[in-house]
């Protein structure tokens, strides 16, 4: 299984790319990577990995490309002047055949301008959804989507999103009948706005789709539902805010505890919990947002993303590939 890698990408650029990739071709026998980038800052990184991640290295090729989209381009910009950068080689070889799948830590709407032309969507998909799975309770997780692709939406795309989350919760998860659920700002009936409305209504007359009705904002994270549903504004809101949030809880419980010396005292006891609580929580386990709906697998990283991030993201879209989630999502 190949992998294309835009290498530039991402707060951190190659030195949280090629670790990332390094991190995946060593847990993951069968993968092959290809990174696209400037090739002395490449081999630059590869030259650094540490002796227990060189090996893998012998399944990890670097394509030179000397163009950069930068991190604030705007869509238009990037459609226009951005086809011969990291993020657009990487796409054609995707779009060409050449590798299974395709990860990038770069510009989020460059990206999904760039791979709607370049990829296509599969048949009955109007518009690509950017989706990403969050902690919920007992030790799970919930489908979000849309997380920005499309910021403004009518009850169609609301309907076409559910069905996309229904297929990536099934094929990717193995969930038998994962349950859907559209976020609004109350549970009753007569709540949110007439674009709402008439998506619940369309989705009460389908039978394809385990439909729970309504949930408001803090049940997403109860486990009630298997997808949530909303436009890209609310969604994007919602995953900024929740990754604030925990970050936030995490720091304020260190800071309790390093308060006074006997909290600090019942801090190394509590030491293991806070650990594990704080792995819960880190974005970085949930990192790899998928492009629904394209042709091909696209798989969107954290821009602020390490290596051990990334690798997530990597490995998310090779999983993608072993379901082949584009197959799925067209006969949904």
């Amino acid at each position: 299984m190949r992998i294309a890698i835009d290498a530039m990408g991402g707060d951190f650029g190659p030195c949280a790319t090629v670790g990332g990739a390094a991190r995946a071709l060593s847990a993951d026998a069968q993968l092959h990577v290809v990174l696209f980038g400037q090739r002395s800052r490449l081999e630059s990184e590869i030259a650094r990995l540490p002796r227990s991640l060189a090996a893998a290295t012998s399944r990890l090729q670097v394509e030179n490309v000397d163009a950069v989209l930068p991190d604030g381009q705007q869509p238009a910009k990037a459609l226009r002047h951005g086809g011969d950068t990291s993020m657009a080689r990487m796409l054609a070889c995707v779009a060409n055949g050449d590798a299974c799948a395709g990860v990038s830590a770069g510009n989020t709407g460059a990206l999904m301008a760039l791979a709607r032309r370049v990829l296509g969507t599969v048949p009955g998909v109007t518009r690509p959804a950017i989706s990403t799975a969050i902690p919920t309770c007992n030790e799970g997780r919930c489908y979000l989507l849309d997380l920005g692709a499309n910021v403004d939406v009518g009850p169609d795309r609301l309907v076409e999103f559910a069905r996309m989350g229904d297929a990536m919760a099934r094929h990717v998860d193995g969930l038998r009948s994962p349950r859907v659920a559209l976020l609004n700002v109350g549970v009753e009936g007569t709540k949110g706005s007439p674009t709402v409305q008439e998506a619940d209504r369309q989705l009460r007359e389908l039978t394809t789709i385990n439909y729970v009705g309504y949930v408001e904002g803090d049940s997403i994270f109860s486990g009630t539902a298997d997808v949530v549903v909303c436009d890209g504004f609310t969604g994007n809101a919602v995953l900024k805010a929740s990754e604030g949030l925990a970050k936030m809880l995490v720091a304020r419980v260190q800071a309790t505890f390093d308060a006074h010396w006997s909290s600090r005292l019942v801090g190394l006891l509590a030491r293991p919990a806070l650990m594990r609580l704080r792995d819960e929580l880190d974005p970085v386990r949930y990192n790899g947002a998928s492009l629904l709906g394209l042709k091909g697998i696209v798989v969107k990283s954290h821009g602020s993303a390490d290596a051990a991030g990334f690798h997530y993201a990597v490995a998310r879209a090779a999983q993608e590939v072993r379901r082949d989630l584009p197959r799925r999502l067209a006969v949904t």
